[in-house]
């Protein structure tokens, strides 16, 4: 990393977004916002492509719904896309979020994908100003069986093939994880070895609570997910899935649970998990560390408490764990009780940024080069 990078912490809350700056090498960093006061920010994306400095944002509101707003001077100011991602009234669907924002392949440099609540894809070829639903994911033959988990049926995570712009994967809860060929037009379920969870819908092929997927850095073959039931990764681009739990369950405690799954640019991987008694309720008080897998070692390691002499009623969401792409990498995690934790040596250490925000959705990283 050079000091002429500038790294933003994009930081995105129920009730609006927040941004730490650092211009010198992550030594200090300075805290700006509210932007967009009074809206959730479930996704957040910076996009400096195609000479670009321009901010993504997914809102949504009680009152007024979800759109895409976008920003072209660092969040001062904002202007919502009228022809943003919606579905017709025919289709008897509701845009409830916008869940993700992407940016698509590297060689269609305009293009972004919004993965929405209730489930569905969207994409934009001309740098977010109009999008354009995805009708095969949406009109899938499985979807009367489609079912939401606790937290809605969100399309939470697309991701694409770095050589391949045909080959994308989304993964939903609580449906599974779905893959197309063709760019979108056809998409067929890769749920085989997950757990299934209890939804009561007769279709097989879906009904599996991913929390959150990621691709392999050095290979976009191999796939990993926190999912509802445990930790699982498929090494021929999803057909199939095993778990990789060893060493994720204490003696004397009960098989964690968590939402987030994090991918560093060497192929580190982490975890954030809640650890609690196996007599206690599941949202009872517990403690939670960051746990990795190393690139090259099979089994998961607790390597730093983030309060360890705190119990903590608190969560950290599938969004809101992100690792930014510098050498060395920074890993960032915001919790629903608005605190925001950084660590700049693999998860050993973790400093807590200042300032309390309201609840955390989505932690994000945008670096840009002078």
């Amino acid at each position: 990393m050079t000091l002429s990078e500038k790294v933003i912490l994009l930081i995105g809350t129920n009730k609006g977004a927040f941004f730490y700056t650092s211009e010198d090498g992550r030594k200090s960093w300075t805290l700006s916002g509210p932007f967009l006061p009074g809206w959730e920010v479930y996704s957040l994306l910076g996009d400096s492509r195609n000479g670009r400095t321009r901010l993504y944002a997914g809102t949504s509101h009680a009152a007024y719904g979800a759109t895409v707003r976008i920003s072209d001077d660092f969040g001062r100011n904002w202007r919502q896309i009228e022809a943003g991602p919606r579905y017709t009234s025919e289709s008897g669907f509701s845009l409830n979020r916008i869940w993700q924002l992407a940016p698509g392949h590297p060689s269609e440099p305009d293009s972004v994908f919004a993965g929405a609540e209730e489930a569905g894809l969207f994409v934009s070829r001309d740098a977010g100003e109009s999008w354009t639903e995805l009708h095969g994911l949406t009109k899938h033959p499985s979807r009367p069986g489609w079912f939401p988990g606790a937290g809605g049926m969100c399309l939470h995570t697309p991701l694409i093939h770095p050589e391949n712009p045909k080959r994308m994967w989304v993964a939903m809860s609580a449906v599974g994880v779905f893959r197309t060929e063709d760019g979108g037009d056809t998409w067929t379920p890769r749920n085989v070895g997950l757990a299934r969870v209890p939804t009561g819908q007769n279709v097989p092929e879906v009904g599996y609570c991913v929390h959150k997927m990621v691709m392999d850095p050095d290979d976009p073959n191999v796939l990993y997910m926190q999912e509802h039931g445990g930790v699982f990764q498929s090494n021929d681009a999803g057909d199939t899935w095993f778990p990789i739990e060893d060493g994720l369950t204490l003696r004397g405690e009960d098989k964690p649970f968590g939402f987030p799954i994090s991918i560093a640019p060497n192929g580190d991987l982490f975890l954030l998990r809640r650890w609690r008694a196996a007599s206690s309720a599941p949202c009872a008080m517990g403690s939670f560390s960051s746990t990795a897998r190393d690139r090259g070692e099979q089994g998961w390691k607790p390597v730093g408490d983030v309060v360890p002499d705190e119990p903590r009623h608190v969560s950290v969401l599938r969004d809101a764990l992100a690792c930014d792409a510098l050498d060395p990498y920074g890993l960032y995690f915001g919790t629903t009780s608005g605190e925001v934790f950084g660590s700049q040596d693999r998860g050993r250490t973790w400093i807590r940024s200042p300032g309390q925000f309201s609840r955390i959705l989505c932690v994000k990283t945008w670096v840009l080069k002078d």
